[in-house]
């Protein structure tokens, strides 16, 4: 028990400072938007315009969107940008080693990222790019400092910069280093604020389908199977006190 203890507190004593360096601030709670088939649709398509062009999701075929109420001739006609065949996968055509050269890093596949960082780091993360003239991209992120992805959103989003202030430090002195204070809205967007948030969540909704495509089938499969399991258990039960009754 004491070598377990030890090994979760090890777990504990790495994981803290990633988490601290990938998350400085609070994450905000997305709007679970799962069961909701308007907004997958939505979602699906701000994804296939806006990320498939950098990021794949090999694990996802064209033709699993028809499970989001889509038919093959609308995925053909609205969504089918870098392939013709509605079976092909999610695929880019940009090259690992160009991507490398360009952002810093080859792009991550998107298949399964929602399992991965979790719908509220996707959440705030997406909202949270900001203008910053240091960067090779001209784009920083509160939640993921220094990323080499810009922020394809931004014609959506608008352009913002961040609004600092100093924090204080020991006995409440002023001028360290500065602390986030949210940000400055420089040129508006095609979206207002409400309206880029809510497409935000629906594309993080999208993400978190994707990740697991049969996942409200397991819910629902779930809650049948624990209600088959407590009448058995109720039957088991019965049947027990009938068999016994007569045993002295």
């Amino acid at each position: 028990m004491k070598k377990l203890f030890a090994i979760l507190a090890l777990i504990g004593l790495f994981a803290t400072p990633v988490l601290a360096q990938e998350a400085p601030v609070p994450l905000d709670p997305a709007p679970n938007r799962i069961d909701d088939l308007a907004a997958l649709q939505h979602g699906a398509k701000i994804f296939v315009n806006y990320c498939l062009s950098c990021h794949s999701a090999a694990a996802m075929r064209y033709s699993r969107l028809t499970e989001l109420g889509l038919t093959d001739k609308e995925i053909k006609d609205n969504l089918l940008f870098a392939t013709d065949k509605i079976g092909a996968t999610m695929k880019v055509a940009m090259r690992p080693e160009d991507a490398k050269k360009w952002f810093g890093a080859a792009p991550p596949d998107l298949s399964v990222e929602a399992r991965a960082r979790g719908t509220d780091w996707l959440y705030t993360y997406l909202r949270g790019f900001y203008r910053d003239d240091s960067r090779p991209t001209g784009w920083n992120n509160i939640v993921f400092p220094n990323v080499g992805m810009p922020n394809v959103l931004w014609q959506l989003q608008g352009e913002r910069v961040l609004k600092q202030v100093a924090s204080a430090g020991a006995g409440g002195e002023e001028g360290h280093a500065p602390a986030f204070a949210g940000f400055t809205q420089v040129t508006p967007g095609t979206l207002t604020p409400v309206q880029f948030d809510s497409t935000v969540a629906d594309l993080v909704s999208y993400l978190d389908w994707m990740s697991e495509p049969a996942q409200r089938t397991r819910r629902q499969l779930g809650v049948w199977v624990l209600l088959f399991l407590g009448l058995f258990t109720v039957l088991a039960w019965r049947l027990n006190a009938a068999y016994w009754k007569d045993v002295k």
